[in-house]
């Protein structure tokens, strides 16, 4: 519950040292953050920010210590959850072509009947070093996948030849991948070292880099981490004559490996990103994530990775299917504005990405674009708030048609996907959509909201076209005892001709009770 709270009070006119682009917060920073908004907050006497300020603190209340000792250990269980979700009807499992159900989950299994999740967390800090690790048994029932025919259908239009290895593809619900699921995942574990503001990390460690509230265009949790080194200033960071201009910067950077590739297998990816602040309302970023490698295409090495890592030009046919290919290069741009005279009230923002252009504000027709418009509290209905995003893979060129631009790329035919799922935003290749979100916060962790969503693929990339629409109720309710509860009802409509003749539906019910124990803290004196 910590980041719609964080995204409200920032929208509210505070919390102005956090970057909206750059998900997640170390706990740390999150305080850091706090601290500086707190005599705003409590000088304007804005009931809703206060009521949430007041919660955020609570929740980080391990990480305050008294004057004169030091944090010392943080230690124990962070979260114990389960989820039991029950789907009727037809389901879509496809991230790459037609399309998901359930959406920024992490790339779990899901089908029609009883789904459930249950998993754990475990925090462990000492001085500068930290070991988070979050694990959880996964079941999901077995399901009808697509006929022989579909797949490989699917599997020629990504230009890949249906035979082993090929004919057992993670983007494709085909063969094994329809069975059943009972199988146990390590969704995080990670090993940091803070030093600086950095935390230097090695594991699986969230990724969501976008202003957007639906999905990230370059990075969300639609798709199961990946393994990773990392590098992260958490902390902004000035930097003399460059900052006066330009404001505090944070940047990312990590690589590591993707799985569930075929075709070429086994690539490797890394990721850099850089945001700024010029004022305390305005902030923009750039993004750069690069696919590269690949057994029996060009191995990983140091070279190969510096070779991806400073390519900018345009590359030859030849050089493509060589040994010198740079990879699959993918550029983001995003910016965010509290508007002038009302930025207690509204958020502008936009998320961007390109294939093999340099920024998408240089090739504005081929790229794809998440913009959305935050309003955080109506007139006399200040617990009431609307959020209404657009987004579109499918650009306005030549280009985009057949599904082989955004979130795909000649070499590297499974293109953005992790395990199947694509890294980025859940639309997917060649899409159009929108999400509208109505919140009513009864307190400052407990709400009720109401969403919707529409998405629509073209016949030039998937035959006949497809077309998807959800309607979900959601509540979250704080319970005695550290519980929370998030329960909620979806209703979804479907038509792909290609996959099944006929207008579809499934309704989805879900409760997941969230167990928060209370850490152990064991200051020391300075």
């Amino acid at each position: 519950p910590v980041y719609p709270m964080v995204l409200r009070l920032y929208s509210l006119g505070y919390l102005d040292t956090i970057f909206l682009s750059m998900r997640p917060y170390t706990t740390r920073s999150l305080l850091h953050a706090l601290q500086k908004t707190q005599p705003d907050v409590m000088a304007e006497g804005n009931e809703e920010a206060q009521q949430i300020f007041a919660r955020l603190m609570t929740i980080l209340s391990p990480e305050v210590v008294a004057k004169n000792f030091n944090r010392g250990r943080v230690y124990g269980v962070g979260e114990v959850y389960t989820r039991l979700l029950g789907i009727s009807g037809t389901t879509l499992n496809d991230s790459y072509h037609l399309g998901q159900t359930i959406f920024n989950d992490y790339g779990r299994p899901y089908a029609g009947g009883f789904n459930n999740i249950t998993g754990a967390s475990s925090t462990n800090e000492w001085g500068r070093f930290s070991l988070y690790v979050r694990g959880e048994y996964q079941h999901s029932p077995s399901f009808a996948g697509y006929s022989l025919a579909l797949a490989q259908q699917l599997s020629a239009l990504d230009g890949i030849p249906f035979n082993a290895p090929n004919s057992m593809q993670a983007t494709l619900p085909y063969g094994k991948y329809t069975l059943g699921q009972d199988t146990f995942a390590l969704q995080e574990a990670n090993l940091s070292f803070h030093t600086a503001g950095h935390e230097i990390s090695f594991g699986k460690s969230d990724a969501w880099l976008g202003p957007g509230y639906g999905a990230g265009q370059a990075w969300s949790n639609n798709a199961q981490d990946i393994y990773s080194f990392r590098v992260n200033r958490v902390e902004p960071l000035h930097i003399p004559y460059l900052s006066a201009l330009l404001g505090p910067v944070r940047y990312d950077f990590f690589v590591g490996s993707l799985k569930g590739h075929t075709f070429v297998n086994d690539p490797w990816v890394h990721s850099e990103m850089f945001s700024f602040a010029p004022t305390a309302n305005f902030q923009f970023g750039f993004q750069r994530t690069v696919i590269w490698g690949g057994k029996a295409h060009e191995p990983i090495t140091v070279h190969t990775f510096l070779r991806s890592f400073f390519s900018y030009s345009d590359t030859t046919a030849a050089e493509k299917n060589s040994a010198l290919d740079p990879g699959a290069r993918f550029s983001a741009f995003n910016f965010s504005w509290r508007l002038p005279f009302l930025h207690h009230y509204v958020t502008l923002y936009t998320d961007s990405e390109t294939h093999d252009d340099v920024f998408p504000i240089s090739a504005p027709r081929r790229a794809a674009y998440r913009p959305g418009v935050y309003l955080s509290q109506f007139p006399h209905l200040p617990r009431l708030d609307l959020r209404v995003e657009g987004t579109s893979t499918d650009g306005s060129t030549l280009r985009s048609l057949n599904g082989v631009s955004n979130y795909f790329e000649s070499i590297q035919k499974q293109g953005y996907t992790n395990k199947g799922f694509i890294m980025g935003d859940w639309i997917g290749r060649e899409a159009k959509g929108g999400q509208a979100w109505l919140t009513y916060h009864l307190s400052a962790e407990d709400w009720v909201q109401l969403s919707y969503l529409h998405k629509k693929q073209p016949q030039d990339f998937i035959a006949s076209g497809t077309s998807q629409s959800q309607f979900k109720v959601d509540v979250v309710k704080r319970l005695p005892h550290g519980v929370l509860l998030d329960a909620w009802y979806q209703y979804e409509s479907w038509t792909a001709p290609i996959y099944q003749a006929g207008k579809h539906s499934t309704n989805s019910v879900a409760a997941q009770f969230t167990y928060y124990p209370k850490l152990h803290v064991s200051p020391t004196v300075k």
